[in-house]
């Protein structure tokens, strides 16, 4: 996709923002001559203790347009992008896809999804006086060693400081793999815990992993499955190794069909909330539960997407509030075209759905990555395109972050 070599700016519209019904643009992607701000986010945003907002862009940035890190910092005038970090697309990687993580220590961590030598890196980010300092923690090979692909797939710490995570390809069987990377002072090593398998295991996961409270992993692959359509699985941890079983088979009819880019969510309760991007009654994803009784796990979906004014074909993974609410997004669709964000609210007869947003382009369209609810009750997320519409050749925008109150 080509962009211009020089995006007419709109800072002041969207930098600053304007409230538009609940919705606010925080900061429209490539105002900066040659994008050097960043173009085109497909993860969402994660917060620090201040309330600043962190992500990625997979275009934009340097010369090379290999994306970048960015911080949307709060000040008294409003909110500001601060870039933390310009892909080369060289050796550092490249087109940063997944969404980042903090450690204790406040550096980040995050998936290069190219560059190295050609499979994609991981890299961290260390807080420093100049700024901060950037470092690969490592290189992909390919082959067993894994191939990062198109996933939104970030990492997850665990107490220890261990990153764990997923390629979409390579592995033994080349469906993809889960990973840790430990550290031994300055080094890092990588192991690969599990390859997924031919047949009938979940294959080509592009989302991230998630913990459970007992210390077991879970995600969801687009691809493998009994039917074909993706399938949700878990990596549990016992004592001498770690055991993958497929805990569920999308079979693309009511309960859905290729799960996609957003990483599934376990509240404390432990059931397991998900998304897909296809399935159910029209054909354009659901938000589902699964729930374990009595050693089994059990699905059910809790919205079908119509296609309508509350959008389809749904990337984006689910955030639940404290009340059990279930927020979500759909990528396209919608009466502004550019997809919407739905909450599901439980009630004794079901879940009722209501659209809290359209996105019609100028506040942002197609959101990809998953929503986060931040410390004030409010959503944050971004979207691929949308905001300064005239960054790129299509008219549609290079992306925004949004902000909007339930």
């Amino acid at each position: 996709m080509k962009i211009t070599a020089f995006c007419v700016a709109l800072i002041l519209l969207f930098t600053a923002g304007a409230w538009a019904g609940t919705d606010k643009v925080l900061y429209a992607f490539c105002s900066q001559a040659n994008c050097a701000d960043g173009a085109y986010p497909y993860a969402g945003v994660i917060s620090d203790k201040d309330h600043n907002l962190y992500g990625t862009t997979e275009q934009g940035g340097s010369s090379s347009f290999a994306g970048l890190v960015y911080e949307l910092k709060q000040t008294k005038s409003g909110w500001k992008e601060i870039v933390l970090y310009r892909f080369t697309g060289g050796a550092d990687g490249a087109g940063p896809m997944g969404q980042l993580v903090f450690d204790t220590e406040g550096n980040l961590y995050g998936i290069a999804n190219g560059g190295g030598v050609g499979y994609g890196t991981v890299y961290k980010l260390s807080p420093s006086k100049s700024g901060w300092d950037f470092k690969v923690i490592h290189t992909f090979q390919g082959g067993n060693d894994g191939v990062v692909g198109i996933g939104v797939s970030g990492l997850v710490l665990d107490a220890a400081g261990h990153l764990y995570g997923v390629t979409e390809m390579g592995g033994t069987a080349g469906f993809g793999t889960i990973f840790v990377l430990s550290r031994a002072g300055s080094k890092w090593s990588k192991k690969t815990l599990y390859n997924f398998a031919a047949g009938t295991d979940a294959q080509d996961p592009l989302m991230g992993l998630t913990w459970d409270s007992a210390g077991n992993l879970y995600g969801a692959s687009v691809g493998g499955g009994a039917d074909g359509c993706g399938a949700v699985f878990e990596l549990a941890h016992q004592k001498e190794a770690w055991k993958e079983s497929v805990i569920y088979n999308f079979t693309g009819g009511d309960d859905g069909c290729w799960p996609e880019f957003g990483s599934v969510t376990i509240p404390k309760s432990g059931e397991i909330y998900g998304t897909t991007g296809a399935g159910g009654a029209d054909n354009q994803g659901v938000i589902y539960r699964l729930k374990k009784s009595n050693g089994t796990w059990s699905e059910t979906t809790l919205y079908a997407f119509t296609g309508g004014n509350d959008g389809g074909q749904v990337f984006a993974g689910v955030t639940l509030d404290p009340f059990g609410n279930v927020f979500g997004a759909s990528a396209y669709y919608g009466s502004g075209s550019y997809g919407a964000v739905i909450k599901l609210a439980k009630q004794k007869s079901g879940w009722q759905e209501k659209t809290l947003l359209d996105f019609t382009g100028s506040n942002g369209g197609y959101a990809y990555g998953n929503i986060m609810l931040g410390s004030d009750n409010n959503l944050y997320g971004t979207t691929f395109r949308g905001g300064n519409l005239g960054c790129n050749t299509v008219n549609e925008g290079c992306g925004v972050i949004f902000e909007m109150k339930p």
